[in-house]
This record gives structure tokens, sequence and C-alpha cells, in this order.
């Protein structure tokens, strides 16, 4: 099906610009949205580019070039505005980190095709399926800050919103068919709610990347040791973590503990160069680990046993009827939902409807069978 663009897209990055482009946009019934980001180029990940399209045009907004998006934020907010993404929570985790919008009316055509039970849900898949579409991912793994961008790269970015328009109608119209339009309705409701968390660039993932064996406290400590130095010459390069050191150089170092530039140059994968780089600075971290207080991990309470119980028996279940409809498991059953009904434990209508109170359509299409469920774990 040859439905390729058939002008360029818009490139939006004066406040003129931006006022035509938002005047262009605020009355259309629907509008499709995509962003890039430079998370593998960059200390702190930012929004790179923010392409938004409407039936007959594409535009692509460079943010770097404003101090104010509130315009595109009334777009975002408005709840008459049918915003069309795919696989939208990375997008709005972006977006409402880096300039606060908030989001209403969402349609997520990876969402639907997952309630579909569709078995590949990238965007590359589905309009390979539908259309016979082959995207170039090219520039997947660019680097969007570039300035000025390359026209090949804005032609890339564009295609993320230029085909929504007429997959969303193909999604939708198979889940009505399904019966299946109330239960996608609703994560999309639930998928504006997801929170714009800051930029995780800190050195406090020693445990992480210990592992959870239990591994020495003094190890850990010195690995915590070692992420705060990685941390440190990160921010200074502007670089992301993995672009100074890698977890697994850093795992090493604190097990082998070099006092010496000649034995961190035995640690495996490190070479002479990243030795005469960052040799001094690892051995002092080191140093300072093996005195620092001790890192402890946090224990958490464990689980009674009957609350176990529960999450084993809806796991159980969650498992076999999504079996049954073709579907992944946490499309009949978020895990989320799933812990928080066991940690209510309802014992009646009443109370299962509000320990599911973000989920009514799930609750009305299978709130007596978990109940059912919940049932069969109570003590004889």
């Amino acid at each position: 099906m040859n439905i390729a663009p058939s002008k360029p897209a818009v490139w939006v990055n004066t406040p003129q610009g931006l006022i035509e482009a938002f005047q262009a946009l605020e009355f259309q019934p629907r509008i499709a949205v995509d962003t890039e980001s430079n998370s593998l180029f960059s200390y702190q990940e930012k929004v790179c580019l923010i392409q938004i399209s409407s039936p007959e045009t594409d535009y692509v907004f460079d943010p770097f070039e404003f101090d104010d998006l509130s315009l595109l934020g009334n777009l975002f907010k408005n709840p008459k505005q049918e915003k069309i993404f795919h696989a939208s929570e990375y997008d709005l985790i972006c977006l409402k980190r880096d300039y606060h919008f908030t989001f209403e009316n969402i349609f997520d055509t990876m969402i639907a095709a997952r309630i579909l039970g569709a078995p590949q849900v990238g965007l590359g898949s589905l309009l390979q399926k539908y259309f016979e579409i082959t995207l170039d991912k090219k520039y997947q793994r660019a680097n969007w800050g570039l300035r000025p961008l390359p026209p090949e790269m804005l032609d890339y970015a564009r295609l993320d919103t230029f085909y929504l328009f007429k997959l969303r109608d193909i999604l939708e119209s198979e889940l009505t068919t399904h019966a299946l339009l109330d239960l996608a309705i609703e994560d999309f409701f639930n998928a504006c709610k997801a929170a714009g968390h800051a930029n995780g660039n800190g050195h406090d993932a020693c445990w992480k990347l210990a592992g959870s064996s239990h591994p020495d406290p003094r190890q850990v400590t010195i690995l915590n040791e070692l992420c705060a130095y990685r941390d440190e010459q990160a921010k200074k390069a502007d670089l992301p973590h993995f672009k100074i050191l890698s977890n697994d150089m850093l795992v090493n170092v604190s097990i082998h503990r070099p006092t010496t530039l000649d034995e961190l140059s035995l640690v495996p994968h490190f070479s002479e160069k990243l030795v005469k780089r960052h040799g001094v600075g690892l051995i002092r971290a080191v140093a300072r680990g093996e005195t620092a207080p001790l890192v402890m991990r946090a224990k958490n309470p464990r689980p009674d046993d009957a609350f176990i119980a529960r999450i084993e028996c809806l796991k159980d279940w969650r498992k076999n009827t999504a079996k049954k409809l073709a579907v992944e498991s946490d499309v009949v059953l978020p895990r989320e939902m799933l812990e928080q009904i066991a940690s209510a434990n309802p014992a009646s209508k009443p109370e299962l409807k509000l320990a599911m109170s973000n989920s009514p359509i799930r609750y009305k299409k299978f709130g007596s069978l978990i109940l059912k469920e919940l049932k069969k774990t109570e003590n004889p």
C-alpha cells in the first residue's frame, strides 16, 4: 500500500512558527504525537524533538529553541482532542519530566495491539502487517540532539506519527469487533497518569549492579564509591554512564579491589587506555570504599504466607485466562493491580470494586471470577 508522505514535514523552531502550528492543530479532532530523546548521548536525557501530525501536515518542533512550549501543553491537556501515540509511556514520562505537561484523551496503538493479542507490537511490525510498509530504523539510536538536524533524520522522525491515523482506525475497528474497546479505553485513560520521573543518573544503584545474591557488604561499599566516581566523570563529560565505564567494569573492580595501577590493568576488560584515563580515580574510589561505613541493603519485611498464597492464586488464574484470550497476562490483570487486590484481600464485591477502582472495566469483566479464586485461598 502506497501511503507515503506527499509533502515535506514542517520544521518549527521560531515563536511565529509555533503559533502558526498551534493554530493549525488546535481544532483538529485528532493529532498524532511522538518524541525523540538523547539518552544514549547525554548525562541528563532530554527531549530533543516533538513530532505532532494532523492528517494534512507533519510538524517537527525543536524544543531547544523555545523557553515556553505551553501552547503544545494546551493541545495535550485538551480532553476533546484525541492524541494518538505508539508506546506512549516513555513519551509521556519525558514530556512530563521536561515540561510538566498533562495529558488527556490518548489512543495508544501499542496498547491496542497488545490487547488484541498481536504477537509483535512494535510500530514497524504493525505497519508491515497492515500496510506492507517497511520502516527503515537506521536512525533509531541516532543522536537527536544534533543541530542542524540532517534532512534525512527529519524525514525519519516524521514517519513515527504520519502513519498513526490509519493504524489507529484499523485497531479501533478490531477492538470493537472483539468487544475489547472498553478495556483499551480504560488503559488509555490510565496511561495518561504516567509519572514524569526525574533523570536517574545518581550513584545510588550499587545494589542493583551488585545483583540480588547478597554479596559482601564491603564489596558493595566499594562499588558504591566506584559508582560515585563514574557519575562525577559522566556529569563532567555530559555523557551517559555507560560511555564512561560499563556496569560490568565497575563490578569487576569491586571484586578485585586493586590497590595499584598494575593490579587494575589485570582486571578483565581494562585496556591500557582506560587505566590511563581512569586508573587514579578508580584506585582512590576503591580506597575510600575500603574504609567507608558499610552500605547495607534495606530489608523489606517478608509478606505473610496468606498474601503469597493469594498472589500465586491470582497469577495462575491470570495466566490461564490470558491463554484463553490469547493475550499477555498483564492485559488481563496488570501486576500492580494484582498485588493491590492480594494486599486488600477483599471478601465481597464492594471491597473488590474499591480495590479495582482504577479499573472498573476489568472489575466488570473479571470481578466475580477473581472473588471466586480468592475464596480458594481462605482457611477451611
